[in-house]
């Protein structure tokens, strides 16, 4: 048996447990969204800050990376033992397709497992639900807990997605919002702009952009 896991939050950058294989691709008919909480890692239950979960949209994708464990039942509890822990404020466990770019028809791995939040604040006590651009911005520059402020694991994940050439045009307003926010001197917030220049990447939608992008958490 072999376990699949696919990241497209933190686990992008930091999957934190032992991995055979990764590849780079998307699932469909999901979008990213900054719509739960998080009280324990990069916020406090006073002041919870705004990680990514998935809501589901028809025709969206939505790009990451996908996680092989491979060794046997003993590895695969042992890395499923530790994305609970760490992914405790997800409510559900979804079994999804994976796609590459080599075959946008055809999936290159089935059975995926992603960690989902029921989009219920009733049900949830860990979904926040939407709000208005500003207001997120405003709570993510202003978080903070054991693990670090709100606002680098924003940075954090709009860098990885450059990394991974498949920058999400979400994910870049809301940055740059909080960079609007952080009460910082001009000289720091000139530093966390971004820097436009000669370099070619891949949009999310496969077109080609010429903007390279300077990230400072």
């Amino acid at each position: 048996m072999v376990l699949w896991v696919f990241g497209y939050g933190s686990l992008i950058w930091n999957p934190g447990f032992d991995f055979d294989e990764k590849l780079i691709g998307y699932i469909k008919d999901y979008k990213r969204v900054f719509d739960l909480a998080c009280i324990d890692h990069r916020g406090t239950p006073e002041h919870p800050a705004r990680t990514c979960t998935l809501e589901q949209s028809i025709g969206a994708i939505c790009w990451g990376a996908a996680y092989c464990v491979k060794g046997g039942p003993e590895k695969e509890k042992l890395a499923m033992e530790y994305l609970e822990r760490r992914e405790c404020e997800y409510d559900s466990k979804t079994l999804v397709e994976f796609y590459t770019e080599t075959d946008t028809s055809t999936p290159i791995v089935t059975g995926v497992i992603v960690f989902t939040s029921t989009p219920d604040k009733v049900s949830n006590k860990y979904y926040l639900g939407p709000a208005p651009l500003e207001e997120m911005a405003r709570q993510i520059a202003t978080a903070t807990g054991p693990c670090g402020n709100n606002r680098e694991y924003l940075f954090k994940l709009e860098k990885a997605l450059y990394d991974i050439e498949h920058e999400e045009e979400y994910v870049i307003e809301l940055a740059n919002e909080v960079r609007k926010q952080l009460d910082l001197p001009e000289e720091v917030k000139t530093l966390l702009k971004p820097v436009v220049s000669r370099v070619l990447v891949k949009s999310q939608a496969h077109a080609s952009s010429t903007r390279q992008r300077v990230f400072v958490s």
